[in-house]
C-alpha cells in the first residue's frame, strides 16, 4: 500500500484538534473533537482501512503545498493543462471554546475551499469516514443540507455548495470548478446546515487575520531572531501554537500517534498528551517570542500540578484536560504507517518514575515568580513539599527523560534536574521570603552536585556519561548540564562532553543520536532532532559560533517543504520519522536561533536568554 512520506504532510488546526493533509490534498488524519480524541480519518495509520477525504482533479497532476504567509492556513495547488486548481484548508479558531452558542458550533469544523483561478477543472471528491480509529464504519445518509455519517453516539456532518451523493460507507462529489465560482466543503460534528459562500469566505479571512495577529512581531528595539532564520522561527512558533489547547492552556508533544521512529518496527507512541518537560521547554520558547498569554496559561497549569496529596503522584504526562488515566492500548486492527505496528493510543509512560520532571516543574514555578506571578501560601506549601520529596528520592533509579522500557537506572540527567529542583527552590524561598528548610536543601543540593561530578563524569573519555552504571556510554542530555547552572560553559568537563558528543553521537550530516546503549526495545531509531539543536546551543553559548552556525544551517535543511519537523530524521535517507509536528523539534529551532542571535551580538545588550529572565518580551 502507498503511504505519503511524513515530510509531505501539512497540518491545520483550531487549538482543539489538528488535521494532517497530504500534498495531494488528502486528509489522512483527523481526530474529533479534540486532538487526543479518536480519529474519523485514519489513513495515516492504515492506507486500506483507515478512511480519508480527498479532493483532486479527475485528470491527476503534480501538486505542491504552501501556507498563507504567517498563518496555519494551507493551500494545495495542482498545475494542470486545463487550469490551476487550488484547495485551501483551515479550521476557524473559536473565540469561546466553552460557550454553548449553537450558531458558533459549525466553526468547529474543517473548511475546504476548492477554487480555479482560470479555466475549469473537473474534480473528484471522496469522503470515507471511519470512526473510532477505523473501528466503526458509519452509515452515510443524504440530508437536505448535505451528508450525515452516524455510528452509535458518534456523528459527523458534511455541508457543501457542490452536490454530494451518499453511497454505502462513502460520500462522493464530482463538481466542475470554474473560475470565480469556488466550491466549499465544511465537515464537523456540529455541522447540520446549508453552506453560505460568503460566510465561509469571511471565516477564511478571519482565520488568516487571527494567525497573522498572533504571529511573532519583532520589537522596535531589534529582534534577536532577525536574519536568515527569522521565517523558520515564525513557522516553528505557529506549529507550537497549533499544539496548544485553547481551553486548558496545555501543550501536546505532537498532533499524531504511532508514526514510527523505526519504519516497520515497534517504536510507535502516542504523543497527543502534555508532558511536563515538553511543556516547560515549549512555554519558554513561546515566552521568548513574546507570546506571554500562552506562557502564563501553561505556567498556571504547572502550578495546578503541584497541588497533590503526595509529590510521588505527579505524572510525567497528562491528558490535555488534566486526565491521569492514560492506559496504553494497541489497535491491532490497524496495520500501522508503512506496516509499523503496533499502533498505540494512550501512553504507559504516564506510570513511569521520571525524576527529572521535578526539576522542570520547580524551574517553571521559579520562572513564573521571576515574571511577577504571585504565589500564595498554598502554592508555596505544594512546591516546598516537592522540593522536600526530591531530597528523599534523588538517589533512586528512574526511567529517565527518554522513558526507557528497560530496568530503571541512575541517569545523570535525572540527578542534574533534581539539583535544579533544589537550586530553584532555594531561589524561590529567598526571593519570595518563604519559610523553607534551607539548610537541608543546601546540603542535598551539594550532595547531588558532588555525585554528578564524581559518578556522572568519566575521565577516561573526558565526558559526562548516560548513567552512574554506564562508564563509557554517552547521552545527548550531557549537553544540557551547563544550561542548568551546575557548571559553566567554559568548564573543561563541559567542553569535553561537547567534543565527545560530536565524536560519537554526531552523524556526518549534523544530526545527533539521543544516546548509546540499550533501552529495552528492539530495533533502531533515527537521529533525534532536538539533540541536534542542543548541540547548536552548547556550541553557541561556549563561544564556538562558527561551528554552531554551520550545524544549525545543516539541520534546518531537513525541514519539510512547509517548514515542519517530525521527531527524528533517518540519517541515511533524510526521511522524517516519528510524530509530527513535534513540539520538541520546533522548540529547538526557536532556542537555537535565539542563542545564535545572542552570541552574534557584539555588545551583548540583550540579557542571557537561557532562562525566562532572558525572554525577548516581559509578561507586562
Amino acid at each position: 500500500m502507498h503511504y505519503t512520506p511524513i515530510e509531505r504532510y501539512g497540518v491545520v488546526g483550531n487549538l482543539e484538534t489538528c488535521a494532517l493533509i497530504a500534498d495531494d490534498a488528502s486528509v489522512d488524519w483527523l481526530p474529533f473533537p479534540h486532538v487526543e480524541s479518536p480519529s474519523v480519518f485514519t489513513r495515516l495509520l492504515d492506507a486500506e482501512r483507515g478512511g480519508h477525504w480527498s479532493i483532486q482533479p479527475v485528470t491527476g497532476g503534480a501538486s505542491q503545498q504552501t501556507y498563507f504567509e504567517e498563518t496555519n492556513v494551507l493551500q494545495t495547488r495542482f498545475d494542470l493543462e486545463e487550469g490551476e486548481l487550488v484547495v485551501t484548508d483551515f479550521m476557524p479558531v473559536v473565540d469561546d471554546p466553552a460557550g454553548d452558542d449553537a450558531d458558533r458550533e459549525p466553526e468547529r469544523a474543517l473548511y475546504r475551499k476548492v477554487a480555479c483561478p482560470d479555466g475549469a477543472v473537473d474534480v473528484r471528491v471522496r469522503i470515507r469516514p471511519r470512526f473510532d480509529y477505523a473501528r466503526e464504519q458509519p452509515a452515510i445518509r443524504h440530508r437536505p443540507w448535505g451528508i450525515e455519517a452516524t455510528a452509535d453516539d458518534r456523528r459527523l456532518g458534511l455541508s457543501s455548495t457542490a452536490t454530494v451523493r451518499s453511497q454505502e460507507r462513502l460520500a462522493v462529489a464530482t463538481p466542475t470548478v470554474e473560475a470565480g465560482e469556488p466550491q466549499w466543503f465544511v465537515l464537523g460534528p456540529g455541522v447540520s446546515g446549508s453552506v453560505d459562500r460568503n460566510v465561509c469566505q469571511r471565516r477564511l479571512e478571519e482565520t488568516i487575520d487571527y494567525w497573522r495577529e498572533w504571529a511573532h512581531d519583532c520589537p522596535e528595539s531589534g529582534c534577536l531572531f532577525a536574519g536568515p532564520w527569522h521565517d523558520a522561527v515564525v513557522r516553528s512558533a505557529l506549529a507550537l501554537k497549533l499544539l496548544t489547547h485553547r481551553e486548558t492552556g496545555t501543550i501536546c508533544a505532537a498532533a499524531t500517534t504511532s508514526l514510527p521512529e523505526d519504519v516497520g518496527g515497534v517504536r510507535n507512541w502516542d504523543y497527543r498528551y502534555n508532558w511536563i518537560r515538553d511543556a516547560a521547554f515549549t512555554t519558554q520558547a513561546l515566552a521568548k517570542l513574546g507570546h506571554v498569554a500562552e506562557a502564563r496559561s501553561n505556567l498556571e497549569w504547572f502550578l495546578d500540578r503541584c497541588h497533590v496529596d503526595e509529590p510521588g503522584e505527579i505524572q510525567p504526562l497528562y491528558g490535555l484536560h488534566g486526565e491521569t488515566g492514560l492506559e496504553e492500548e494497541t489497535l491491532d486492527h490497524l496495520s500501522g504507517y508503512c506496516d509499523s505496528s503496533p499502533v498505540r493510543v494512550g501512553n504507559a509512560a504516564s506510570d513511569q518514575r521520571q525524576l527529572d520532571v521535578y526539576g522542570e516543574l520547580v524551574e517553571a514555578a521559579a520562572e513564573a515568580m521571576r515574571y511577577g506571578v504571585a504565589f500564595d501560601a498554598n502554592d508555596w506549601a505544594a512546591i516546598r513539599e516537592i522540593v522536600d520529596y526530591v531530597c528523599d528520592v534523588w538517589d533512586e533509579p528512574d526511567a529517565g527523560i527518554w522513558e526507557v522500557r528497560s530496568e530503571p537506572r541512575q541517569f545523570v540527567y535525572s540527578k542534574v534536574m533534581c539539583w535544579v529542583a533544589l537550586d530553584r527552590g532555594l531561589e524561590m524561598a529567598d526571593d519570595g521570603g518563604f519559610e523553607a528548610p534551607t539548610d537541608r536543601w543546601e546540603d542535598t543540593r551539594e550532595e547531588i552536585r558532588d555525585a554528578v561530578l564524581e559518578r556522572g563524569y568519566e575521565e577516561s573519555i573526558d565526558s559526562f556519561v548516560r548513567s552512574f552504571e554506564a562508564e563509557d556510554t554517552l547521552d545527548a542530555t550531557g549537553l544540557l548540564i551547563p544550561a542548568t547552572g551546575i557548571l559553566p560553559f567554559d568548564d573543561d568537563r563541559v567542553q569535553g562532553t561537547i567534543d565527545a558528543t560530536m565524536d560519537r553521537l554526531l552523524t556526518a550530516d549534523g544530526l545527533v543520536d539521543r544516546y548509546e546503549g540499550e533501552d529495552g526495545l528492539p530495533g533502531d531509531e533515527g537521529a533525534f532532532l532536538l539533540c541536534s539543536f542542543w548541540l547548536v546551543d552548547a556550541l553557541a553559548l561556549s563561544g564556538r559560533l562558527e561551528e554552531a552556525t554551520e550545524l544549525f544551517e545543516s539541520v534546518l535543511e531537513y525541514r519539510s517543504p512547509l517548514g515542519l519537523l517530525a521527531e527524528e530524521i533517518d540519517p541515511e535517507t533524510g526521511r522524517h520519522l516519528g510524530n509530527v509536528p513535534q513540539a520538541f523539534s520546533h522548540v529547538g529551532v526557536i532556542n537555537s536561533a535565539l542563542y545564535l542571535g545572542y552570541a552574534r551580538q557584539d555588545d551583548r545588550t540583550e540579557p542571557d536568554p537561557r532562562g525566562f529572565e532572558g525572554a525577548v518580551h516581559d509578561f507586562e
